[in-house]
C-alpha cells in the first residue's frame, strides 16, 4: 500500500493511485467529456457537445492541483476534476443510488409492514421509512388514515405527482351499474396487475380503505418476483417463453381503445425479474406463430397455476382508515367477491409512478 497519490499518465488513460492503495484507469476522452467546465453552473446539466471534443485527446501532463486531478491538453486546455468525484465514478462503478434498494421476496405468511399515516404526513423521516419498505418488499400498509375521500391522495400526494389514467387521477373502486372495468363490480378478481394494456403500466397503487363492510371483499395478494424465480427454477423454458414473446393486451370502452404487445416477464440487462405485466382479463388473442403457440400455452398456464397458488397469497381484509400501497408492476392483486346488499364496500385508489417514488427517495436520503 503506499502512502502517497500517484498519478501514471498514459497514452490514452490516466492511472490513478489512491493512498489506500485504490487503483483505477480513466481514459483521456472520458476525462475530457466529464470536464466540469463543461457543465451549466446552475442546471448542472452538460452543455459541452461530445462532437467538438477530438475523439482521441491527447494531454501533455497531469498533476495533483487546486481542485483535485488537473490535466493539462494538448490543445491548450486545462481540466480540473475532483478527486473524491472520481472515487464515486469512472469505469466499471456504477453511482450508488439510495433509491436502489435490494427486494424482499415472499410469499404467503410474510407479515407486510406497516405505517401511520399521521406521521407518513408530519415527518419526512417517517415518510422516507415507509418508501422504503414500500420499494423493497412491494407492499405495505398505511394505518390510521381518515375516513374520507381524499385522505389516501393526500399522502400520495406527499411524494410527487398522481398519474393520471383514462380512469382519471382518482379512481371509486364501488360496484356500480353498467361498469366499464370489472373492478366496478361485486366479482371476484384474480391475481393481476393494473393497465397491463398501457405502453408503461401505473407504478405504485394506493388503495385508502373508505369502508369495507360487505360480506365478502378481502383483499389478495401475491409477489410475481417470488412466482417468475419459481418458475424459473422449475420450468426454464416457460420462463424463458413468457420473458421473450410478446402478447398483445387491451382495454376498450366507448371511449378509448389502448393496446400494446408485451411479454409478461420483463428483465433486467442482467437476467433478473423487473416487472410482470398479467392480467388474464385484458389479454387480447395470442398472435404468436403458430409454431410457437402451444408452447407458450402450457407456459402461460404454469404461470396462471401459479397465481393461484395459496403458497404465494398474502390474504387480508382492509378496514376503513387502512390504505394498501403496493408496486403494480410487480405485486399481483386481486379480490374475493362480495355481496353489495349486506353492507358498503368504498376504495379510492390513485396511482404514483416509479419514477416519483424513486426520486422522493433520493431526495430525502441526501
Amino acid at each position: 500500500m503506499t502512502s502517497t497519490f500517484e498519478i501514471a499518465l498514459g497514452r490514452d488513460t490516466v492511472g490513478l493511485r489512491w493512498p489506500d492503495g485504490t487503483a483505477r484507469d480513466f481514459p483521456l476522452i472520458w476525462l475530457r467529456d466529464n470536464d466540469p467546465a463543461g457543465l451549466h453552473p446552475d442546471t448542472q446539466e452538460r452543455v459541452t457537445d461530445l462532437l467538438s471534443i477530438d475523439p482521441e485527446p491527447q494531454a501533455t501532463a497531469a498533476e495533483l492541483g487546486e481542485g483535485g486531478l488537473v490535466l493539462h491538453w494538448a490543445d491548450g486546455g486545462e481540466s480540473r476534476i475532483a478527486l473524491d468525484w472520481l472515487e464515486r465514478h469512472g469505469p466499471g462503478t456504477p453511482v450508488a443510488d439510495p433509491a436502489e434498494l435490494p427486494h424482499v421476496t415472499w410469499r404467503a405468511g410474510f407479515t407486510v409492514p406497516r405505517h401511520h399515516g399521521a406521521r407518513i404526513a408530519a415527518d419526512d423521516t417517517a415518510l422516507l421509512d415507509w418508501l422504503r419498505d414500500t420499494v423493497a418488499c412491494g407492499l405495505t400498509i398505511v394505518e390510521g388514515v381518515a375516513k374520507e375521500p381524499g385522505a389516501g391522495l393526500a399522502l400520495a400526494e406527499r411524494i410527487g405527482f398522481l398519474r393520471q389514467t383514462n380512469f382519471g387521477t382518482a379512481f371509486e373502486v364501488i360496484s356500480k351499474p353498467n361498469p366499464n372495468n370489472l373492478a366496478y363490480t361485486a366479482l371476484a378478481l384474480p391475481l393481476h396487475t393494473d393497465l397491463a394494456n398501457q405502453e408503461l403500466p401505473p407504478g405504485y397503487q394506493f388503495l385508502h380503505c373508505i369502508a369495507n363492510e360487505a360480506a365478502g371483499g378481502g383483499s389478495v395478494f401475491a409477489d410475481g418476483v417470488a412466482m417468475a424465480e419459481a418458475l424459473r427454477a422449475e420450468d426454464p423454458e416457460a420462463f424463458d417463453l413468457l420473458a421473450r414473446v410478446p402478447i398483445p393486451f387491451r382495454f376498450h370502452d366507448g371511449e378509448v381503445d389502448i393496446r400494446i404487445h408485451r411479454p409478461v416477464i420483463n428483465l433486467t440487462h442482467d437476467g433478473e425479474v423487473h416487472e410482470i405485466k398479467w392480467n388474464a382479463h385484458l389479454a387480447g388473442v395470442f398472435d404468436m406463430e403458430a409454431a410457437v403457440m402451444p408452447a407458450y400455452y402450457r407456459a402461460y398456464r404454469a404461470f396462471m397455476a401459479l397465481t393461484r397458488d395459496p403458497a404465494f397469497q398474502v390474504r387480508l381484509k382492509l378496514q376503513a382508515g387502512e390504505m394498501v400501497v403496493f408496486d403494480n408492476r410487480r405485486v399481483l392483486h386481486g379480490r374475493e367477491a362480495f355481496d353489495p346488499a349486506t353492507g358498503h364496500r368504498h376504495l379510492q385508489g390513485c396511482y404514483v409512478d416509479r419514477g416519483e417514488v424513486l426520486s422522493r427517495i433520493r431526495v430525502l436520503s441526501r
